[in-house]
């Protein structure tokens, strides 16, 4: 093998190794010629040898031999680090590197020695000249970074090549010098701080010079002795505090970066730049405030002394820094703990403490001398502090068994981020006592006390707080909302119950005292509450208080106590005759002889007093809650518990006055309706009902005593008063959109909608654009208001910034060429009199002046002059094309006397103008033939030429005709011209011969030929310019955006810094060649679909890669069709390619930031980079977007990917290196994986890494050791978020999802968004939300319905909640984050597993709790996609239901309903959790209402009573139930739509849209959707089982199965859908009340259109659902799915047993109060048969109770004969089949005499048949119920395989029934056509050929290709 001179012989294996391991290789293919990949395929034991590869293939063109030599130094590394090869994947790796070595030792030589030593110590030696000595002062840090990194590697193969004696001095000197500096060309982010030679422009800026040298003064710090006796020194404060404390140098290096970027990015700020030489103190300062305001508050909360001290002398500034990078440090290296903001509190409180008195210690003082301090290891503070904390959260995870043990079994984030809201933290001691309570985990104790006692130890307690699941936690969080509307409505029917014909009814003495009644009823809710709070914090109990506790027993106590006076002190005050006005009148006069009763109530009500007065005074409130006073914590004891947050979350006084004004009008709406709609109209039937006695029941009445009948009451009521507290979610949803409508009109949203209103307004877009988007100071806007010069300047500005955009739009290819060109404006106008207008605008007005003009006669100038002048356009369009000819013309021609015919022409023309001559010495009818000679002239100028000469030529042909034509046709006297000029001329030749074919090489004067030519030849097409919608819609919106109210611009380097940051784990990048081509099952595939689809786009983009001006004609064909169909997916590839437009847009604003006038009307795109100035200006605006922006994508599982052998993964990984290679500021973060040897056993190790795009590969920037897997303790998302966060800069922070987009003209505003955070005289918000688009609306009518449903929830649903009604949170949208505020409180997102489930919520409840402020801008936009599909969507809303479902039971929104004031609760109930309640009442709302019809049904009661004549004329039932029919139909969602709609693109289209919607059936989707609301929410609450969907985000318009649908839909909306149907059933066979009624057929149909939406949505809106063919096929699926056995292993979507049992999963994880709720709701089943089986004819009108009891007995033997029947299949179908087949005969016969006997005997009728159908039916489904509830009982006793074939048998029945209709509709060839008409109506009427796409011809598929 090599020569192995200098290496030991242990190092490498024998030689014949190689021919030993022969296994196959896995991970890679030993013959693969492409070395470049063994690099990134190292196993991560041998993650160290991986440089040492990327060496070798580096320098394998250049050395071969060389390489091979480092590739036998990796080998021999990785043989010494794992020679047993035990690691994973270590064994098939050195097999690949053996076989490869092999290979190369036969093939290779060297080349510059005789053997290897010499070769490489040449290479080396060769390699430092070439490449360090002659390029450190010409490369950049970029490029020496890598040239170091390969020096470096190389002497460490030379080393163990050459041996130490043979190694010259030559290269021991340049060895030394690389080793002294290599550090200073490491990997670097943003700043290369230790860069020597070329520095880069950003080092160069004053602000990073002065915060560099800032955190570089050392001078008084203490220094450190080294175990070698030597005395450390250190560059830094931060390198300085990680050999005090043992930070990581990964970390070190991030923070220090990090810290230099704030300080310099807020020190510049408004700074003169000509004396900035210092960081100013007032910064450091505000930095410091920033960044520890959260402790200083953690500090008073717990009277605590600050660890801030800072001495007022020179050391401040320095003693400032030390603790700002002390936190930055720990915060940069606590993993999970980041989510624990106050504990970070706490680590930093004892840290900052230890640094000062290490600073100033005794010895210090009294000596004078700097103490020497011995340094900790680099990891010493993750292995000491870190790790202990995160292991508790890892024991504590362990416990909720991924999401499905009980919250209240285990402590989540907030739970243990809580323990540290007391001292109790302190017994945590410092350095950490891991003997500690915290630390001792339960597990341990548990084992302690294994057999006395199991409840010891077996969990600590909760926090705070105990997340029950139960319905009650909505009760307990909005007790008062619930309280007010009880005691309403108890008020409202004391006062319907009492009205009498007089109005004066409140007066009344009864009916006041009666009314008072309420606060009987407020007692016991009171009660209620107080009983809740005690019994639901529970578990929290040991970890509480004192105080806490005694406060929970005392609101008990004076509960309980309330709860006794108050009834007894009623009872007694009503003996007391005395009326209202006698009480008004004496109340206080002699006290003794009132009743108690009144006083009690003022006593009672003293509380609530006293809140309303804070309530009017909500600056008072704020103060006192924040305070830490001891007398005021005191005080406010009692009004509300004492937390850390919140606290003081009250508004100013015009906020609370609107949103307050708000709800009371509401509120007054909401009751005068309930009462005079629903209550008042129901209280006279009812007093009927109450008073009819009835005596004979169709069935056996348990209580014939009973009086009044209240069954029937109840029945009546129920829906009644559902629907009572329901309505205001409808009330709310009316004022919501009426509101917002108002605040978005007023935003002047709209005013641009069309292009006609653009055309309009354009003139006003460049003076917008330059008040809004454009720098300047308003002293000197003032001072040049009315200058030309300025004026001028300005609209150059605003050309650069639209031509940009512009080109934007090309590039994206939503516009064609043309429409660019017509579109673009010239970036300057000095030398046309007339401002440039876009084409598009002066489109048609030269033709136009052209026919106008030759119908005019002589002396008719000034009427041609005026109707020119008129028009603005046409006037500009006029001057500007006469003004460019004669420009082109005269710069055309070379000879000076041509050049003086064109001037003399000119001036002819202008002084007849001047005199009005005009038509008198010009012909205007030779004008249509000048112009058409033009258009011939201009296109030559255009083409592109081969024949230099003949291109000559023909131009001079078609100048010198033009010439004629001027001479002869147009003017009068032409010929005078020339006659005058060759008198003077002496010389013989043809005119105009010379031209200059050059001058059209300048990228100038081509845009003047091209305009000009555009301005003589459009026409009316250009009107509708640009075709394409999106388009349209991004430049209204645009310039409607210019006229909004936004902040002024500042200059880029006066914003804020800013960076975005999207999670990623393993969705698509970019679309793969094998995607774009495969095909569906109607033979289409994606890249078809999508051209036809977006056939303009496409269109568009061929001509883009085909124009050989451009760059695209060389590049692969293919490749650019991935891209072309990623950026129309959600894909990241179109996420990055957005973001990255942040850059884009910073560029560009600072050039014309610096630029001077020149270079601003020469044009952005024009200047010459290698002019000095300009290549210095374009430095700069690199440096200062550096500064400013920067992009992370953490792709979390980024390191598996690159080592996966799995092409998807591996092909994720490409792309995503193509993606940094292509954008080389974009940064990934990846949490990677390594298995590293630590005491001689292989132990995982996680890190945090961010790379960068190389050369080829990836560069390695920062690597930072976690504590253990950072992902797995909570949700996913928010922790890989968590872990790249470090990464971020800046003091704002977006959050990107990466199914979003991003425009140019969008991100052009993103600094006058940032200066949100700086408006003075207002409160900082600490986030900004920002609107969306939905860019997946045009696909089919789903994805449109869920388009404009988002659309209006992003705009006016957001509009109105951040103003007037102050509950904006954060929902996973583009928010802005004030970054230093979140990262000081917990991150962007809360991760507790399952609870957080929608975790970007609660990072808005958190940033209120913590008194933050949420805004909503609306005059910038991003992009988003949504799902498309029916299934996606479906996903997607049960997804956000389970969210909402887990967020009412979380902490977050209990002390948000709590602690919000009464009217800002309402906002915050009917806007998150009461939105999903109100859902779900909606259901519940029909079930009540048939089940008690179904009650009165068949009990015979609603004969008996209901036929009563005056209820029968009465309709007060039917009208106080239709309210509730309107949400049920979905349409309340439609309202913010409609408004929406016709504020941005006009109510004509809204109501167009509307009824389009309706036709397309959005009602039956939405009333869909609701199930899904309420199937997912209730479950949650239920029984738990949240968990994340993943939707897929791919383009959905394929054929799903009826086996999918069903397993999907099934328990949500089938088994829903039938039961009613089965409802509606009974009740039209046996009820007999209101058919004539028009309301009662409105509520029945409504229940109707549910039943119908929830069995057949899935199929209406399946495209091909009602194909006939794939209808067969599903069926065949179906039985196939139905038939197959379950079993481990068995897929849910191969088996129905398999599905069966996965989805009672929610039901083996739930509590016993679950079991038994669903027990009593399966309970409700058994109705149908007690009350059916009395109307049976065979049971000849008994109402005994025998007759239900035999009706058990046939129920019994149907299931024993059918459990006999499966015990034979098993038992005897296969070996006793003859037995088997006796046994079913028996059966058959003894079926069939049984019913004989009955029909002749017992009186069975046919009818009886159905009814028991009916009867039984449910019964049977109530028993398959009951038996998943208690499944472990049924598997105990051996009934669970019997239980599973009944259910397999409902099974087949239900689907049977939803199948049919189908079945049916499939027979009718129209039905297909009319259903793909019905789903892609939207795409049809864009010209698409949907119907092509889904019937899969293939043959027009080739024919369209």
């Amino acid at each position: 093998m090599a020569s192995s001179s200098g290496t030991k012989g242990d190092l490498g294996p024998p030689r014949s190794l190689s021919k030993r391991l022969t296994r196959a290789l896995t991970v890679m293919d030993p013959s693969d010629e492409n070395s470049a990949v063994d690099s990134e395929l190292v196993p991560s034991s041998l993650a160290f040898i991986a440089p040492i590869l990327r060496v070798a293939n580096e320098i394998e063109l250049d050395n071969p031999r060389v390489a091979y030599l480092c590739r036998f130094h990796a080998f021999e590394q990785a043989h010494k680090a794992d020679p047993t090869s035990t690691g994973r994947g270590v064994r098939q790796f050195k097999t690949y590197l053996l076989h490869r070595l092999e290979k190369e030792e036969a093939e290779t030589a060297p080349k510059l020695a005789s053997n290897d030593p010499r070769e490489i110590q040449k290479y080396y030696q060769l390699f430092y000249e070439h490449n360090i000595k002659r390029g450190e002062h010409t490369k950049t840090p970029e490029e020496m970074s890598k040239i170091y990194q390969i020096a470096t590697v190389l002497y460490d193969v030379l080393r163990t090549v050459v041996p130490t004696s043979k190694v010259d001095s030559e290269t021991q000197r340049y060895a030394k010098d690389v080793q002294e500096k290599k550090e200073q060309y490491e990997h670097f982010n943003i700043l290369p701080l230790y860069a020597v030679g070329v520095k880069p422009a950003i080092m160069e800026l004053p602000e990073i010079k002065a915060a560099l040298q800032a955190i570089r003064y050392v001078y008084y710090l203490p220094t450190f002795q080294m175990p070698e006796e030597r005395e450390r020194r250190v560059n830094d404060i931060l390198e300085w505090l990680a050999l005090r404390f043992g930070f990581q140098k990964g970390n070190v290096a991030n923070q220090r970066e990090h810290l230099i970027l704030l300080l310099a990015n807020m020190d510049i700020r408004n700074k003169n730049l000509q004396t900035y030489t210092h960081l100013d103190g007032k910064t450091v300062q505000d930095l410091m405030d920033m960044i520890f305001k959260n402790y200083q508050s953690w500090c008073k909360y717990l009277h605590l002394k600050q660890h801030l001290d800072c001495p007022r002398d020179e050391r401040r500034q320095q003693l400032q820094l030390l603790y700002i990078g002390l936190y930055l440090l720990i915060w940069g290296e606590a993993s999970n703990i980041r989510f624990m903001p106050e504990c970070l509190c706490y680590i930093f409180h004892c840290m900052a403490k230890e640094m000062y008195e290490t600073l100033f210690n005794n010895a210090q003082q009294v000596t004078g001398a700097a103490t020497q301090l011995a340094p900790l290891g680099e990891e010493s503070f993750l292995k000491k502090i870190v790790t202990p904390i995160y292991e508790v959260l890892q024991k504590e995870a362990r416990r909720n068994k991924d999401g499905k043990a009980s919250h209240s079994a285990w402590r989540n984030y907030d739970d243990l981020n809580e323990y540290f809201w007391t001292k109790r933290c302190f017994r945590l001691k410092w350095p950490l006592d891991l003997k500690a309570d915290f630390f001792v985990h339960s597990e341990v104790i548990k084992s302690r006390h294994k057999r006395n006692n199991q409840t010891v130890g077996k969990r600590k307690p909760k926090t705070n707080f105990v997340e029950v699941r139960t319905f009650w936690h909505l009760y307990r969080s909005f007790d008062r909302m619930w309280i007010f509307f009880i005691l309403v409505l108890q008020a409202m029917i004391i006062i319907a119950w009492h009205q009498r014909v007089s109005s004066n009814v409140l007066f009344d003495e009864d009916v006041f005292r009666s009314v008072l009644s309420i606060f009987i009823t407020a007692a016991i809710l009171n009660f209620l509450r107080a009983v809740l709070d005690m019994v639901l914090s529970f578990n929290a109990w040991r970890s509480l208080k004192v105080t806490q506790i005694l406060r929970y027993l005392l609101k008990l106590a004076t509960a309980t106590f309330w709860l006794i006076v108050m009834p007894l002190t009623y009872s007694r005050s009503i003996q007391n005759p005395t009326g209202i006005m006698r009480l008004i009148d004496n109340l206080g006069a002699d006290w003794q002889n009132q009743d108690l009763y009144y006083y009690c109530i003022a006593i009672y009500f003293l509380p609530n007093i006293l809140a309303s007065f804070l309530f009017l005074f909500p600056f008072m409130r704020r103060v006192m809650e924040r305070s830490n006073w001891r007398i005021i914590v005191l005080l406010m004891w009692w009004a509300q518990p004492k937390l850390y947050v919140g606290r003081g979350m009250h508004e100013d006084m015009f906020s609370l006055f609107k949103y307050t004004l708000f709800w009371i009008t509401l509120l007054i709406s909401k009751i005068a309706f309930s009462y005079y709609v629903e209550i008042l109209p129901l209280i006279e039937p009812t007093r009927t009902i109450m008073n009819i006695t009835v005596s004979n029941y169709d069935w056996h009445d348990f209580f014939p005593n009973a009086t009044h009948n209240m069954g029937v009451v109840i029945a009546i009521w129920a829906p009644v008063i559902l629907v009572y507290f329901m309505d205001t979610q409808i009330w709310y949803a009316i004022y919501g959109t009426i509101i917002g409508g108002i605040y978005g009109a007023f935003s002047h949203l709209g005013e641009i909608r069309t292009l006609g209103m653009l055309r309009a307004r354009f003139e006003s877009v460049p003076l917008a654009f330059s008040k809004r988007l454009v720098p300047y100071s308003k002293g000197e806007a003032k001072r040049h208001r009315g200058d030309d010069i300025f004026e001028r300047i300005n609209i150059a500005k605003f050309s650069q910034m639209w031509n940009e955009f512009i080109s934007s739009l090309r590039n994206e290819d939503l516009i064609s060429h043309w429409e660019r060109d017509l579109l673009l404006v010239p970036y300057s106008s000095s030398d046309v009199p007339v401002v440039q207008w876009p084409p598009f605008l002066l489109a048609s007005k030269i033709p136009i002046v052209l026919d106008m003009a030759k119908d005019f006669k002589e002396n008719e100038d000034a009427e041609l002059f005026r109707k020119i002048k008129n028009d603005d356009f046409m006037k500009s369009a006029v001057i500007e094309c006469y003004e460019t000819l004669k420009q082109v013309l005269i710069g055309l021609l070379l000879d000076e006397g041509d050049k003086e015919i064109i001037r003399q022409i000119c001036n002819k023309v202008d002084s007849s103008i001047r005199d009005r001559r005009f038509l008198r010495e010009f012909d205007m009818t030779g004008l249509p033939i000048l112009n058409e000679k033009l258009d011939r002239f201009f296109k030559l100028l255009m083409e592109d030429y081969e024949d230099l000469e003949l291109y000559r030529s023909q131009i001079i042909n078609t100048l010198q005709d033009i010439i004629e034509i001027i001479i002869q046709d147009v003017m009068l006297d032409g010929h005078k011209i020339l006659e005058n000029f060759n008198q003077g001329n002496e010389k013989e030749q043809q005119k105009f011969e010379q031209v200059n074919i050059n001058l059209l090489e300048s990228s100038s004067w081509k845009e003047k030929v091209v305009r000009l030519h555009l301005l003589l030849t459009v026409k009316e097409s250009a009107i509708n310019v640009p075709m394409n919608l999106e388009a349209r819609r991004r430049i209204t919106f645009f310039a409607n955006s210019l006229f909004m109210t936004m902040p002024p611009a500042p200059k880029v380097r006066n914003m804020l810094s800013f960076s975005v940051l999207t999670p990623y784990y393993r969705e698509d990048v970019l679309y793969s060649p094998e995607e774009l081509e495969k095909e569906n099952e109607d033979g289409i595939s994606t890249l078809f679909y999508l051209q036809k689809i977006y056939p303009d786009e496409w269109n568009n983009y061929m001509e883009r890669i085909r124009d050989p001006k451009l760059s695209y004609v060389k590049r692969d064909k293919n490749e650019m069709d991935r891209y072309w169909v990623s950026y129309r997916g959600q894909t990241l590839a179109r996420t990055v390619r957005g973001m990255m437009y942040y850059r884009e847009a910073l560029e560009l604003q600072c050039f014309l930031d610096f630029a001077d006038d020149d270079a601003i009307f020469g044009g952005y795109r024009a200047i010459d980079t290698t002019h000095h100035n300009y290549k210095t200006l374009k430095d700069r605006a690199q440096a200062l977007a550096d500064m400013k922006f920067t992009y992370v994508v953490s792709c979390q599982v980024y390191g598996a990917q690159k080592m996966s052998s799995d092409p998807r993964e591996r092909g994720h990984y490409l792309n995503i290196l193509s993606l940094m290679l292509e954008h080389p500021t974009l940064r990934v973060a990846y949490i990677d994986e390594r298995e590293e040897t630590v005491d001689k056993k292989t132990e995982k190790v996680y890190y945090s890494v961010l790379v960068k795009g190389g050369d080829k590969l990836d560069e390695e920037i920062y690597r930072i050791k976690l504590p253990g897997p950072p992902a797995k303790i909570g949700e996913g998302k928010p922790e890989n978020q968590n872990h790249a966060i470090i990464f971020t800069r800046g003091e704002a922070l977006q959050t990107i999802d990466m199914n979003q987009d991003n425009y140019f003209e969008e991100a052009f505003k993103m600094r006058n968004v940032l200066e949100e955070f700086l408006k003075p005289q207002r409160r900082r918000p600490t986030i900004l939300g920002l609107r969306e688009h939905i860019f997946t609306g045009s696909v089919s009518s789903l994805a449109w319905f869920m388009s404009n449903q988002e659309t209006s929830f992003v705009t006016i649903g957001q509009r109105i909640l951040a103003n007037p009604l102050r509950v904006r949170f954060h929902y996973g949208h583009p928010d802005i984050f004030d970054r230093i505020f979140h990262l000081t409180r917990g991150g962007l997102s809360k991760a507790s597993k399952t609870i957080n489930l929608s975790e970007d919520i609660f990072s808005g409840y958190n940033s209120t709790l913590r008194n933050g402020y949420v805004t909503h801008n609306e005059y910038i936009q991003v992009g988003k996609g949504r799902d498309v599909g029916m299934n996606q969507i479906s996903l997607f809303e049960a997804k956000v239901a389970n969210g909402n479902g887990e967020q009412t039971l979380s902490r977050d929104v209990y002390r948000l309903g709590r602690r919000f004031d009464f009217y800002r609760m309402l906002s915050f109930y009917f806007t998150t959790v009461g939105f999903y309640f109100s859902s779900m009442v909606t259901v519940l709302i029909v079930y009540v209402f048939l089940y008690g019809r179904l009650y009165m049904v068949l009990s015979g009661l609603e004969k008996r009573i209901l036929d009563d004549p005056y209820i029968r004329q009465s309709k007060a039932l039917e009208e106080a139930l239709a309210t509730q029919s309107l949400f049920q139909l979905g349409l309340l969602l439609v309202l913010p739509m409609v408004m929406e709609i016709g504020l941005e693109r006009g109510f004509r289209t809204a109501i167009g849209d509307l009824i389009i919607m309706q036709l397309q059936l959005a009602s039956v989707f939405f009333t869909f959707q609701l199930g899904t609301k309420a199937h997912y929410y209730g479950r949650t609450l239920l029984h738990g089982g949240s968990k994340y969907r993943a939707t897929g985000r791919g383009f959905v318009v394929f054929h799903a199965k009826f086996a999918d649908n069903y397993r999907m839909y099934s328990r949500s909306h089938f088994v829903k859908g039938l039961e009613l149907l089965m409802l509606l059933i009974v009740y039209e066979v046996y009820g007999h009340s209101y058919r004539s009624s028009s309301l009662y057929f409105f509520i029945t149909f409504s229940m109707w259109f549910l039943v119908a939406s929830w069995l057949f949505a899935p199929f209406v809106f399946n495209p091909s659902g009602f194909d006939w063919q794939k209808t067969v096929d599903d069926w065949t699926d179906w039985k196939k799915w139905m038939g197959n056995r379950g079993g481990i292993g068995i897929a849910q979507d191969k088996s129905w047993e398999s599905w069966w049992n996965g989805e009672q999963e929610h039901l083996k994880y739930t509590n016993i109060r679950g079991r038994v709720l669903e027990i009593i709701l399966a309970s409700r089943f058994f109705i149908y048969q007690y009350g059916i089986v009395y109307r049976l004819k065979i049971s000849h009108g008994r109402k005994d109770i025998l007759v239900y009891g035999l009706s058990w007995f046939v129920m019994l033997t149907v299931l024993l004969v059918l459990k006999m029947v499966s015990m034979g299949r098993r038992k005897f179908g296969t070996d006793f089949q003859l037995m088997f087949r006796i046994l079913k005969a028996l059966l058959f016969l003894g079926f069939a005499s049984v019913m004989t006997v009955l029909f002749v005997v017992a009186g069975l009728a046919i009818s009886d048949i159905f009814a028991a159908t009916l009867a039984f039916l449910p019964t049977g489904w109530a028993l398959i119920l009951i038996a998943q509830a208690c499944a472990p009982c049924f598997k105990g006793i051996g009934l669970w395989v019997s239980v599973m074939e009944l259910s397999r048998a409902y099974e087949a029945i239900m689907g049977l029934v939803i199948f049919m209709p189908v079945a049916v509709l499939s027979w009718f060839p129209f039905m297909s056509e009319f259903q793909t008409r019905l789903l892609f109506n939207q795409a049809f009427s864009r010209g698409l050929q949907i119907s092509m796409i889904l019937s899969g011809r293939k043959e027009e598929k080739s024919s369209a290709s």
